[in-house]
């Protein structure tokens, strides 16, 4: 599986909206994000495992 960066988009309840660097939405249980992740992080996903990114 090839790395994915995203951005927070939206926090909705215990679903988090991200949008990939190539505009895809993508609706993300918050229990699988780091907890750090708030409205606009950036988000790198490999291996359904996500990191947040200081770039």
């Amino acid at each position: 599986m090839e790395p994915t960066y995203y951005t927070v988009h939206k926090l909705d309840g215990d679903y988090a909206i991200l949008v990939s660097d190539d505009g895809v939405e993508n609706r993300v249980a918050r229990a699988l994000l780091p907890e750090e992740t708030d409205e606009g992080v950036r988000l790198l996903c490999e291996f359904f495992n996500y990191t947040v990114v200081n770039d």
